[in-house]
């Protein structure tokens, strides 16, 4: 096992040296083939605990992460500018090459959702949104088709090229609204949504990532949902990890690992109806760092083995 993780950093590591020798990350025949090689290493299941790793591979690790945070946003751009070029950009979806994981991954994240949401929500809110908002596009053609959604990015041009996919289609240019600024920047607005999503490359670090979370939990309503995408195994190579105990202020309902090609895990959390400083203070913080309570084996769509259930309320 020593052995597999052994092979498995060298591995991850010899691609780090290539890709962070290349010119640009934009969407090219050599970018693509070392960003699939890379996926394709750590996507198989695997035991590695990335926050074991000595201080040299941490390091290339968070590197890593913010490297493939560009080449991911070079590539929806690549795709959002070309899909904009059609009559009808959403009939045309399918060249977009990971299309079907975000099928995949929206009916996953809409069964997780309809487990701890007891209405269809009206308002959702994702933060990092970009200029292929597919996560918010999927679910409002083919799960929530009454529910508004508010996306937010910081780039003005990720924004102008999102809109210009849905501005002709009759019901999302309706129903999907953009908002370029910094959700550091919202407060008041916060409270309007029922579920807010964060986008697993917002907040690449540890610090501004937990900066965001604690935002919310700060400024969404009481009872308000939260969606988040973490990493497990080899796959923390590719995206941040979210652990429990960055929940501050929030009850963590369900983290599921997938094992199949939809990469990211997918964490629910549910804000707590009581002051944030109460948490801080009660039984709650000392509760969530013990990660879970309860362990189901859970699986509705065959994406992977696992699901962490977080009874704290019977541990209270």
């Amino acid at each position: 096992m020593v052995c597999e993780e052994e092979l498995l950093i060298e591995k991850v590591c010899g691609l780090y040296e290539q890709i962070s020798s290349l010119e640009s990350l934009k969407p090219c025949k050599n970018v693509d083939m070392l960003f699939t090689q890379l996926v394709l290493t750590c996507i198989p299941p695997s035991p590695i605990d990335v926050t074991n790793l000595n201080k040299n591979v941490q390091e290339i690790r968070s590197h890593l992460i913010k490297l493939c945070g560009e080449a991911e946003g070079h590539l929806e751009t690549h795709y959002s500018t070309l899909l904009g070029s059609y009559d009808n950009p959403l009939q045309n979806l399918h060249i977009f090459p990971y299309y079907s994981n975000y099928l995949k991954l929206g009916l996953l994240e809409f069964t997780i959702l309809t487990q701890h949401c007891t209405h269809v929500p009206s308002k959702i809110a994702f933060v990092g949104s970009g200029p292929l908002p597919l996560t918010s596009i999927v679910l409002a053609s083919n799960h929530l088709p009454s529910t508004t959604f508010h996306n937010y990015d910081m780039d003005p041009l990720a924004n102008s090229n999102a809109m210009r996919l849905v501005s002709s289609h009759p019901d999302l240019s309706n129903r999907m609204v953009f908002h370029t600024t910094d959700i550091l920047d919202v407060s008041n607005a916060l409270k309007e949504y029922e579920v807010v999503y964060l986008a697993a490359l917002v907040g690449m670090d540890k610090e501004s990532k937990n900066r965001i979370i604690d935002h919310l939990a700060k400024h969404m309503n009481p009872g308000a949902l939260l969606m988040l995408r973490s990493a497990h195994g080899a796959r923390a190579f590719l995206y941040p990890v979210i652990e429990p105990c960055d929940l501050r202020g929030f009850e963590v309902l369900t983290v599921f690992h997938p094992t199949d090609e939809v990469i990211n895990s997918v964490v629910i959390a549910r804000k707590y109806p009581v002051p944030m400083h109460s948490l801080d203070q009660g039984l709650a913080s000392k509760i969530l760092p013990n990660k879970c309570s309860e362990i189901q084996a859970f699986n509705p769509l065959n994406h992977g083995n696992m699901i962490e259930e977080f009874a704290i309320e019977e541990q209270l």
